[in-house]
C-alpha cells in the first residue's frame, strides 16, 4: 500500500490559521511537497480511497479554494476527534461536483449506461446510497501552482517532468488499487494525461471513457446537445456537433463492449 502522507501533516493542519491564507503563495512552507522553476506542489489530504469504487472521475488538479476547503474540513474535523480516516474522507468528499455540475454530470454518464453497468437505477445514486461505488480524484493529486496561479492544463502535463512525476508518484497509485474501475477524464489535458498513464501501463486503455463533454454550467450547449436536449440546427457556430455525434456513438459502442 502507498504510504498515507497525513500522519505528517495533523498538527500543521490543526494549528493552520486559514484567515492569514488569502493566495497560493501564501500557503505555509510546511505544506509544500516540491518545486521545480515556476511550478510547485502542496499537500492537501485527499489521501481517501473508494476501495470498491467502479468509476473513477478525473479532474485537473485541486485548484486554491479546493485546497482551502479541505483544510477547514480537516480541522473541523479534527477538532471532533475523529481518527485519520475518517478525516480524509471527509475532506476529501467536501465539495466534490456540488451545484449545477452534479446533475449534468448524472445525466451524462446515464445516458451512456453507466448506472446499467453499475447494476444501479441512476448514477444520481452515486452521491448518496452508492458513494462508495465512485472516486473522485485529480490526475495531480496535490494542488499544482504555476507562479502561484492554479495549473488549467497548460503547457501540457505530459511534456513536464516534474508533472510526470507527480502523476505517477500519487494518481498511479490510485489507479493501480482500482484496476477494474472506469476512468473519466474531465476535460483533454486529463484525457491525455490518461492516455500516457495507460501507455506507462498504469491503466488499461478500454477503461477510460474518453469524449463527454464537461459538465460545468460554461458548457451547457455541449451538453444539452449531447444529451438530446437541443437540435443541431440550433447549435452556435463554438460547437461541433458532428463531433459531440462521434463521440457518444463511441462511448455507447465502449460501454457496450463492456
Amino acid at each position: 500500500m502507498p504510504e498515507v502522507l497525513f500522519s505528517r501533516y495533523r498538527e500543521a493542519i490543526r494549528s493552520l490559521d486559514l484567515a492569514t491564507v488569502a493566495t497560493p503563495a501564501q500557503i505555509p512552507a510546511a505544506f509544500l511537497l516540491g518545486r521545480e522553476g515556476c511550478y510547485s506542489a502542496h499537500y492537501i489530504p485527499f489521501e481517501s480511497i473508494h476501495e470498491h469504487a467502479r468509476v473513477v472521475v478525473v479532474g485537473i488538479t485541486p485548484g486554491f479554494v479546493q485546497w482551502k476547503n479541505a483544510m477547514r474540513e480537516a480541522q473541523g474535523q479534527l477538532a471532533l476527534g475523529l481518527d485519520d480516516a475518517a478525516v480524509l474522507r471527509a475532506s476529501r468528499l467536501a465539495g466534490a461536483f456540488s451545484g449545477a455540475i452534479r446533475p449534468n454530470f448524472v445525466a451524462l454518464l446515464d445516458a451512456i449506461g453507466v448506472q446499467r453497468w453499475l447494476g444501479i437505477a441512476s448514477c444520481a445514486t452515486l452521491f448518496g446510497e452508492h458513494a462508495g461505488l465512485v472516486q473522485v480524484s485529480g490526475i495531480l493529486r496535490h494542488p499544482i501552482f504555476v507562479d502561484d496561479r492554479n495549473y488549467s492544463g497548460s503547457p501540457p502535463m505530459t511534456r513536464n517532468a516534474f508533472l510526470r512525476e507527480q502523476m505517477l508518484r500519487y494518481f498511479a497509485e490510485e489507479a493501480r488499487q482500482l484496476p477494474d474501475a472506469l476512468y473519466i477524464p474531465m476535460g483533454g489535458s486529463v484525457s491525455a494525461g490518461l492516455d500516457w498513464l495507460a501507455e506507462e501501463g498504469v491503466i488499461r486503455r478500454e477503461r477510460i471513457l474518453h469524449g463527454l463533454p464537461h459538465p460545468s454550467g460554461a458548457n451547457a450547449e455541449r451538453v444539452a446537445y449531447f444529451l438530446g436536449r437541443k437540435d443541431r440546427s440550433t447549435l452556435s457556430a463554438k460547437t461541433n456537433g458532428a463531433q459531440i455525434d462521434a463521440a457518444r456513438e463511441a462511448l455507447l459502442e465502449q460501454m457496450s463492449k463492456l
